[in-house]
């Protein structure tokens, strides 16, 4: 698979058309610093707002412009916990281990809170539905609201029948589902923007148009070169996500880029759809995902591929899988659509560790990113710094290399991923 490069902001963007950009130079020449970060996403950008605020020097370089990648091109949504549950955590590490990837989530929350109330206006809104698209997902989620609660505390969800949850979606399709108080949405790249400034205002140097064409290690540093400069670094965080195919071996293992696609319509003249502005998505495997923004149009994301292209028509692709929840937006506009690339892992857990000595990565969220990545940059940032035991702790979450090696690990997970979808049909 030839990797999909990304080149700016989708012209078709709701995020960018509701946004102030700011541009930043490239790297130009050669320059110096204690810590180099590859990806100008929410990893990245945490992990620079925070080694910055703790004043040791640090650069960023972003192949294209900050936020573009899945960041600033995600729905939104905010998830509480792990990507995977705490019943498959307990039982693959053990009840302690669990607890503690649980509370380490729950101060990703508190951490996003603390952005949102520093002054970034991130449009964010409380509440997240998670609706059973098949009548068996209800033992499964009403396990899960048990088991957060019994042994975590945790008394945020709701769980809601069917005629709740077809009032609050404004759609009769589901069978129930739960509602996540903790939870909720936001505008992702508006968050991302401004992390990018109280980074750069702490003393972060933000460079975009600077892509790392090689690293290289000698025996006292690591040297990235970029088109236009080189950059000397003491410890590298590398945070591409699902933009860094061919930068580590280990990572191309692990960590595999997929794409999703997301349309947002015209304003809405129907209330009953998500009258409480909640965020929603399903229990698909290939999930749909929704909520209305603050001009009252519908942001709707659902389908996606595997391959280097995106779909010809975006907005009709995406459309068809809203039209089955919500037919009643037949002739409702179709105002923004685009596509984006994330990157998921073999167990849906996050591939976060330290590569080799002073080289670290976080990727991998598999969807569950908006909450955790800041965090997790902030993670890396302090490992950077000689503190490493949350990073130590992520390095243990089960991440199996994708199977078939470099070249057919690409197509065995096509086949899978495609098998898991056509199960969504039936």
């Amino acid at each position: 698979m030839t990797r999909l490069e990304n080149t700016g902001h989708p012209p078709d963007s709701y995020y960018a058309a509701t946004t102030a950009l700011h541009a930043y130079p490239p790297l130009e020449g050669d320059a110096h610093t204690d810590v180099a970060i590859i990806g100008g996403g929410f990893t990245g950008l945490g992990a620079a707002l925070e080694l910055a605020q703790q004043g040791h020097s640090v650069t960023l370089l972003e192949a294209a412009t900050l936020g573009s990648g899945a960041t600033g091109r995600n729905g939104g949504q905010v998830h509480i916990g792990q990507r995977l549950d705490p019943e498959t955590l307990t039982a693959q590490m053990g009840a302690d281990a669990a607890r503690q990837l649980w509370d380490m989530a729950m101060d990703a929350r508190a951490h996003l809170q603390s952005l949102l109330d520093s002054g970034i206006d991130a449009d964010f809104r409380p509440g997240i539905l998670h609706s059973w698209h098949k009548p068996k997902f209800a033992a499964e989620d009403r396990a899960y609201a048990d088991f957060i609660h019994d042994h975590y505390g945790y008394d945020q969800i709701r769980l809601l029948n069917k005629t709740e949850i077809a009032n609050e979606l404004g759609t009769p399709v589901y069978h129930g589902g739960i509602y996540d108080g903790g939870g909720g949405h936001l505008h992702p790249l508006k968050l991302a923007l401004g992390m990018a400034r109280k980074a750069h205002s702490a003393g972060a140097r933000l460079h975009e148009h600077s892509p790392v064409q090689s690293i290289t290690r000698t025996k006292s540093s690591i040297v990235l070169t970029t088109p236009s400069g080189h950059l000397t670094a003491q410890k590298l965080l590398i945070c591409g996500n699902g933009y860094m195919q061919g930068l580590d071996s280990d990572i191309d293992r692990h960590v595999l880029p997929i794409n999703n696609f997301i349309l947002v319509t015209a304003p809405l003249d129907d209330p009953a759809i998500l009258p409480n502005h909640y965020a929603a998505a399903d229990s698909r495997f290939v999930v749909h995902y929704w909520r209305k923004t603050p001009d009252n149009r519908l942001l709707f994301g659902g389908g996606e591929n595997y391959s280097p292209r995106f779909p010809d028509d975006i907005k009709g692709f995406v459309r068809k899988h809203m039209l089955k929840i919500y037919p009643q937006l037949e002739r409702t506009p179709i105002d923004y659509g685009w596509g984006g690339t994330l990157a998921i892992t073999l167990s849906r857990a996050p591939f976060v560790r330290e590569l080799e000595k002073d080289v670290f990565v976080s990727a991998g969220y598999s969807g569950q990113g908006v909450a955790l990545a800041p965090y997790f940059g902030k993670l890396l940032a302090r490992a950077a710094m000689g503190d490493p035991k949350d990073i130590d702790l992520l390095s243990r979450l089960p991440v199996p290399a994708f199977f078939g090696g470099k070249l057919l690990r690409w197509p065995l997970q096509v086949a899978g991923l495609s098998y898991y979808a056509l199960r969504d049909r039936f």
